[in-house]
């Protein structure tokens, strides 16, 4: 728990108010009290606010829009890759994150050539993952070439993937 007070001026407090209405729109608040005091030649609002931090350090993890962070290009494939994940995911009957996460996919969508060196470099995909890879999906099709044909990214030779 913290704690953060505001003390703001009447008449005259209009931008402290906008300032502590964001705050309080950004925090979960667990207690709040308010308090007028008056001075010989000022009055203001004390307002004393005990708060949790929502920032990601306190085991919340902040909600990415990969639309604003990706080129147009690179946002397509990623939203392909995802439409790919849930369905092999529902097909696994495991949850799509299990497969490869959003920050994942995301590094995958901006990969020119998609090939198993150029995969194991992207964060988080190493072998556990790059063996989900190659693996039957629907008895037809494989990763590879869901990967290649859908995405229409330029394969790479590369042995047996």
């Amino acid at each position: 728990m913290q704690i953060k007070i505001y003390t703001i001026p009447i008449p005259g407090g209009e931008a402290l108010t906008e300032e502590m209405n964001l705050f309080l729109r950004t925090k979960k608040v667990l207690d709040m009290t308010e308090h007028i005091v008056n001075h010989e030649r000022s009055t203001h609002w004390c307002f004393c606010i005990k708060y949790l931090d929502n920032s990601p350090s306190t085991g919340e993890r902040q909600k990415v829009d990969y639309r604003e962070i990706l080129d147009k290009e690179t946002f397509n494939r990623f939203s392909r890759l995802r439409e790919i994940r849930k369905k092999i995911a529902q097909e696994e009957a495991v949850p799509p994150y299990a497969i490869f996460t959003d920050a994942e996919l995301a590094e995958l969508a901006k990969l020119e050539v998609l090939n198993p060196a150029e995969m194991r470099g992207v964060k988080g995909i190493g072998e556990k993952k790059m063996a989900l890879v190659p693996r039957p999906v629907n008895n037809a099709s494989v990763w590879r070439g869901i990967f290649f044909a859908q995405l229409g990214v330029r394969r790479a030779k590369c042995g047996t993937f």
